[in-house]
C-alpha cells in the first residue's frame, strides 16, 4: 500500500482520522503516521467522532479502513500515556472513547474492508477487527506485545481476535511474543488476502459491494456480527426476518426474476422443429 498521507489535503493533514466521502463509499483514514498511528486521548476523540457519523448515514452502502504512513496501528499510544502522566482511570476512559467507536462500526449494518500495510500492534488488532474483510500487504506483521510491557488486551482484542482465529490462537498470539507475518496471518484466518496492492484491492471490493445487493451485503454482516451474542434460536428468528423482509425488497426482486427466468432457459426443452 502506498504512503496515504500524500493524497491528504492540507486542510485535513491535521486531524488525526479522516472521514472521506466518494458518493455511497466512505473512507476512514488513520491518520498519525509519524507515531505509526498509535491511538492518543485526541485521535481517541476523533476515532469515536467519525465512527458515529458513519454508522448513523444510511446513505453509505461500505466503508474503506485504511492508514497514512508505513504501519497500519501500532495501538494505543504507551509513550504518550506515559510522558504525560496519565493514570489508570484516564487510560481507562481513553479506552472506552475507543470503544464507543468500535461498537458503533460492528454493530452498523455496512460492510467495512480493511487495507493494512506494515506493522499491526496491540490494539491495533482491535481496530483492524472492526473490518469485515482484511486485505493486506506482504510485508505486514501482526503483534500483540501487551504482555511485553505488563498490560492486558483492550480495544475489542480479547473478544474480536479469538471470533476470527479461535481461542487457542488468540491466547497462542496474547501469551507468547509470536509475531504473524503476513501469510501466516491468512492461514489463521485473521486476514482474508495477502496482496501486492492492498489499497486497490480494499477500493475494488468496496465497489463490488456498492454495484451489487448492497443492502443484502449490510444484513449479511449485521446477521453475523450479532449472532455471536445471541442464542441459536434468536439467530434463526433474525435470519427468518430478515431474510422475507429482503425477498420483497426491489433489490432483491429484480435479482431474485433475472434467476428465475435464467434456470428457465436452462431447464426448458429444446423446441422441435
Amino acid at each position: 500500500m502506498t504512503d496515504t498521507a500524500s493524497d491528504i489535503a492540507p486542510d485535513t493533514a491535521s486531524d488525526t482520522v479522516l472521514l472521506r466521502r466518494e458518493g455511497a463509499l466512505a473512507r476512514i483514514t488513520l491518520n498519525r503516521p509519524a507515531s505509526l498511528n498509535a491511538v492518543d486521548a485526541e485521535m481517541a476523540t476523533r476515532w469515536r467522532e467519525v465512527a458515529a457519523e458513519v454508522a448513523a448515514d444510511a446513505s453509505i452502502g461500505a466503508v474503506i479502513l485504511d492508514a497514512a504512513g508505513r504501519a497500519f496501528c501500532a495501538g494505543g499510544d504507551v509513550v504518550s500515556m506515559s510522558t504525560s502522566g496519565m493514570g489508570g482511570t484516564a487510560v481507562t476512559e481513553t479506552a472506552r472513547v475507543i470503544h464507543d467507536g468500535i461498537t458503533s462500526l460492528t454493530d452498523a449494518a455496512v460492510p467495512i474492508v480493511a487495507a493494512v500495510q506494515g506493522a499491526v500492534a496491540g490494539g491495533g488488532l482491535g481496530i483492524m477487527l472492526v473490518a469485515d474483510y482484511i486485505v493486506a500487504s506482504p510485508s505486514a506483521v501482526f503483534v500483540s506485545k501487551y504482555a511485553n510491557i505488563g498490560l492486558t488486551p483492550d480495544l475489542g482484542v480479547s473478544t474480536l481476535l479469538p471470533a476470527a482465529i479461535g481461542q487457542r490462537r488468540a491466547l497462542q498470539l496474547l501469551l507468547d511474543d509470536t509475531t504473524l507475518d503476513a501469510a501466516t496471518a491468512r492461514d489463521w484466518g485473521l486476514i482474508a488476502e495477502v496482496v501486492d496492492d492492498p489499497a486497490a484491492r480494499a477500493q475494488a471490493l468496496a465497489e463490488s459491494w456498492l454495484h451489487g445487493a448492497t443492502t443484502a451485503f449490510g444484513q449479511a454482516k449485521r446477521l453475523v456480527r450479532e449472532g455471536a451474542g445471541r442464542t441459536f434460536a434468536q439467530n434463526l428468528d433474525d435470519e427468518a426476518r430478515t431474510i422475507g423482509a429482503r425477498f420483497d425488497s426491489d433489490e432483491a426482486r429484480v435479482r431474485i426474476d433475472a434467476f428465475a427466468a435464467a434456470s428457465a432457459r436452462r431447464t426448458r426443452p429444446e423446441e422441435k422443429s
